[in-house]
């Protein structure tokens, strides 16, 4: 969440490359706040088919498939992150690299599926909502998570620190508009869309991340912008 101007620019695939290793000890307020609002709106998982959509560490599918979903899958295209996913036992053997534009499965598979902050990194987004049309089952509920538009505007980017410096991985900011457009096109409803913004449940990330002083400043803006969106009942 670093000014761009502090950060080196890398393109996505050698960004995680190198964010794998750290990616989930790092402490990260946008993920905690993402997760707190997430959480909350994913319907029961008992019986359902999920698909864990640019997966990375699998954080998602590992808590998907500890809730109660009967089938799960993850899907990245990064290596490195994939490792990671499989030190996860709920994970372990439920990976797959595959892009996000030609997932390897057959139609209407997938009673949920869940794409974290992943579309900002990617440059054609209707491909990604037609083939996740294509792959969701009819009512399917999709779940879409990235950084907000107004934090873009403010000049906010996916990025991270390691041994080499500090990093911004590409991205291609979106407004809201722009974000649903493509899903609607590809056959879903909007359900729900949902502006998250950091509060006391995130202070102490922000601590652990050294940013204390900047917790108030943050708090201003919306951070995380979720979008819910459901295949229609008639395929």
């Amino acid at each position: 969440m670093s000014p761009p101007r502090e950060r080196n620019c890398v393109s996505v695939q050698e960004g995680y490359e190198r964010w794998a290793p750290t990616y989930d000890r790092d402490p990260n307020p946008l993920l905690a706040l993402e997760e707190r609002q997430l959480k909350l709106m994913i319907p029961p998982m008992a019986g359902k088919r999920v698909l864990d959509l640019a997966c990375g560490t699998g954080r998602w599918l590992a808590w998907l498939m500890t809730g109660g979903a009967s089938s799960g899958v993850g899907v990245d295209f990064s290596p490195a992150m994939l490792t990671a996913a499989m030190e996860k036992p709920a994970v372990r053997g439920r990976v797959v690299q595959a892009d996000c534009r030609a997932v390897p499965f057959a139609h209407a598979v997938f009673d949920l599926v869940v794409c974290s902050f992943a579309l900002g990194h990617i440059a054609d987004l209707r491909s990604v909502a037609r083939e996740v049309g294509r792959v969701a089952a009819a009512g399917a509920d999709v779940f879409v998570s990235d950084l907000h538009p107004r934090a873009y505007g403010q000049g906010w980017q996916a990025g991270f620190r390691d041994r080499r410096g500090a990093v911004e991985i590409t991205t291609w900011p979106r407004s809201a508009q722009e974000v649903l457009a493509p899903w609607v096109s590809a056959g879903f409803d909007c359900a729900q869309l949902v502006d998250c913004r950091f509060s006391e449940p995130e202070r102490q990330v922000f601590t652990q991340a050294g940013k204390t002083r900047a917790f108030e400043d943050f708090c201003q803006v919306p951070a995380v912008l979720i979008c819910h969106f459901q295949r229609s009942a008639r395929r």
